[in-house]
């Protein structure tokens, strides 16, 4: 998809409906499904984050998006693919802010020059007891990646129309924190399997831009 074609959707995204929980769940595994509808999230006092799903030009125009290789820690979300972003800081006057500003911080895309067109819905993920909102913003600039070395090992670009394939979507038997040998929705992008949150986010992400396109 060539990036003046992307930009013509913009608009059109812009006052589309969300299409919510049902993207997610068609990305969530059966465990997770289960955990999400009975659990009430706001009783579980969650931390919020933010994350950015970032479009722009490639150097041959064609319009791309961007996810990170996180590295390994010692935490629940060590050495997963994820979009850029994190959590709030007092520092920041809302949830784009941090969006922008992680993004900024993880990949070196500077915030001014991005435009946020939408915020998508949360997701709650509970094996860190976060809540994360997702947005959509676009930048026209080719950026110049600059990955923050001590959290992310390798940045992503990939082309959107990848992602609207539906060959892209397969099932993976895995072992998670929280469980073992379980078969999940996944995404397959840039030879890397994309689960969980990321792919539950990305679900929506799809959705929005094929009832356009």
């Amino acid at each position: 998809m060539k990036f003046e074609d992307f930009n013509q959707l913009v608009p059109k995204i812009t006052n589309l409906k969300l299409p919510g929980e049902v993207s997610h769940y068609k990305m969530a595994p059966l465990l997770r499904k289960k955990e999400l509808e009975a659990l009430k999230f706001d009783e579980q006092n969650p931390r919020r984050a933010a994350v950015l799903s970032l479009f722009y030009p490639d150097y041959n125009g064609v319009t791309n998006f961007i996810l990170i290789l996180r590295k390994e820690y010692k935490g629940v979300h060590s050495n997963q693919v994820g979009f850029p972003g994190g959590k709030v800081e007092l520092i920041d006057e809302n949830l784009q802010a941090t969006a922008l500003r992680e993004t900024e911080e993880e990949v070196g895309v500077d915030a001014k020059k991005v435009k946020v067109f939408k915020e998508l819905s949360d997701v709650y993920i509970p094996p860190s007891n976060f809540l994360v909102t997702p947005f959509m913003g676009i930048t026209h600039e080719t950026p110049k990646f600059v990955l923050e070395e001590q959290e992310v090992e390798e940045i992503l670009e990939i082309p959107v129309v990848d992602l609207l394939k539906d060959e892209t979507v397969f099932n993976k038997n895995l072992t998670t924190s929280y469980a073992r040998n379980i078969d999940v929705p996944a995404f397959k992008l840039n030879e890397y399997t994309v689960w969980g949150a990321t792919a539950m986010m990305l679900s929506e992400v799809k959705e929005i831009i094929k009832s356009v396109y």
